[in-house]
């Protein structure tokens, strides 16, 4: 029996995935990217450094994360050395992001698959937030409207968090999550300009000023977010882990995982980083190479050739192609599905030994939930560790900003040459983000984004092997086959962002 189960909601962008359901149990699952953009089409020919300021268009929810790997692509091809408080406050504004994302993801996006809300209708306290939400969820309620306004319904069937203290702190800090998202961004629109779509970020550096009024402001943003991260987000994630200990073994992909690395060290591109990167098979992890990151576009809504490489990637939309179901390409590392992300950050990182933070925190909680570290390929291992790297970025920030030179130069001098060419490697929250730009004449003659999402929720490839959600859903035993809560757990767990994947 064929069942679709989207357009799946509290995701970012329009993706519908088709299901197969036998005898209870997702026996094939079709991730479909329902729309086309063609940002490197209209990049052509324009001037390399609009790229940053455009890429950051194709999301508003990490548009940092575009406009850094743009910024690294044009560093590369312009051979620029980048003063140390201009790569720092790279670090500072794109740290910032991915502690919004991951408390945005968390509760925002997932709480309610687990958060019973429903139960606030009973309480009969005087916690001013908690009979906000009460009166917010009983307007919906007695609306009578089968898809009402507000966030909270309708709800589906299956189990939820059933110890009210933990449910009813969770239901208040999805209030207080909010107000620190805000802080977060307000952090990062310090020296970004903005938030979303910042002004500043440039390749070389950063048009902002590091002033010590700033990064005091900066600062005390970041402890304030860096508290909630700590006392609130990582229990919550707890709490859930421990009501839901299926989840460690549900929704595991089936094949490797990569990860740039992120944050540098040192203002050289090939800094060290904060977070290793790599590429892991079986265990085992080598350097990226990216050569070996081919595109596949036989199920895809493509007529350009199929296994190119990001230089010779090309693009040509078929929106009636036979066999395609998708306008998501499938990218693949040395012929090979990968999952990228969160839970691929750190596992990579782990299994090198990298960062000793990394390694406490995944020793530490995986003892907690009696689990090995692989079982962070799983619906609680993607959330647990964006709850891992939100506290090691946190501490990073604080350290990071009183890095800072207050009055040394932030920006290295631009003079872009005729012609070149680079690859920018980074990490947005979501996942291994590698942008390409060749320079002909002084203008763009070819740009490429490889982004996260289009890894994750790739269709097939040409052998017709299954990209990394479709793996993760297939097999899956659900309850109620027309609404499936626990596929759609497992989609939201890898938090997909489709605008990002057909850009």
């Amino acid at each position: 029996m064929k069942i679709d189960i989207g357009p799946v909601t509290r995701i970012e962008g329009h993706l519908n995935v088709q299901t197969t359901v036998e005898n209870g149990v997702v026996t094939d699952a079709r991730c479909e990217g329902e729309m086309f953009r063609g940002f490197e089409i209209f990049l052509r020919g324009r001037d390399p450094l609009d790229s940053q300021q455009i890429t950051q268009r194709i999301c508003g929810v990490c548009p940092y994360a575009h406009a850094i790997a743009s910024s690294y692509a044009q560093e590369n091809a312009y051979q620029l050395t980048v003063p140390p408080n201009g790569r720092i406050l790279h670090n500072l504004i794109q740290g910032a992001n991915h502690l919004y994302d991951y408390l945005l993801h968390f509760y925002q996006l997932c709480a309610l698959d687990y958060v019973d809300i429903t139960a606030v209708l009973q309480y009969t306290g005087r916690d001013p937030e908690l009979n906000r939400v009460r009166d917010w969820v009983k307007a919906e309620v007695d609306s009578g409207k089968r898809y009402p306004a507000a966030p909270f319904l309708p709800r589906l069937s299956g189990k939820y968090l059933n110890d009210p203290e933990a449910n009813f702190g969770a239901i208040k800090n999805y209030l207080e999550a909010m107000s620190m998202e805000k802080k977060a961004n307000q952090a990062a629109a310090i020296f970004g300009g903005k938030f979303p779509h910042a002004t500043a970020i440039f390749p070389g550096g950063c048009t902002q000023e590091a002033r010590i009024d700033l990064i005091v402001a900066y600062q005390s943003l970041i402890r304030e977010v860096r508290d909630f991260i700590h006392h609130k987000y990582i229990p919550d994630v707890l709490a859930v882990a421990g009501a839901f200990p299926e989840y460690w073994e549900i929704g595991r992909s089936k094949g490797g995982f990569l990860s740039y690395g992120h944050l540098p060290l040192g203002p050289e591109l090939d800094s060290r980083r904060l977070l290793a990167g790599g590429v892991m098979f079986d265990g085992r992890v080598s350097a990226v190479d990216f050569g070996k990151i081919r595109q596949d576009v036989g199920h895809a809504k493509y007529s350009s050739p199929s296994n190119l490489t990001v230089r010779e990637a090309a693009i040509v939309p078929q929106p009636g192609k036979n066999g395609a179901y998708s306008w998501i390409m499938a990218p693949r590392y040395d012929g090979r599905m990968v999952e990228v992300g969160p839970a691929a950050r750190v596992m990579v990182d782990y299994a090198q030994g990298h960062n000793p933070a990394i390694k406490a925190l995944v020793e530490k909680f995986a003892g907690q939930a009696n689990i090995r570290a692989e079982q962070l390929n799983s619906v609680l291992g993607r959330h647990l560790s964006r709850a891992i790297l939100a506290a090691v970025t946190a501490d990073f920030l604080l350290a990071e900003s009183e890095r800072l030179t207050p009055g040394a130069p932030t920006m290295a001098e631009l003079n872009p040459p005729s012609s070149g060419e680079g690859y920018g490697a980074t990490e947005s929250s979501r996942g291994a983000l590698l942008h390409y730009i060749r320079i002909e004449n002084y203008k763009i003659a070819k740009y490429e984004c490889v982004v996260p999402t289009t890894w994750n929720a790739s269709p097939r490839d040409d052998q017709g092997n299954p990209g990394a959600m479709e793996s993760a859903l297939i097999g899956t035993r659900v309850q109620t086959p027309a609404e499936q809560i626990e596929s759609k757990r497992i989609v939201r767990s890898f938090d997909p962002c489709l605008a990002c994947a057909v850009h």
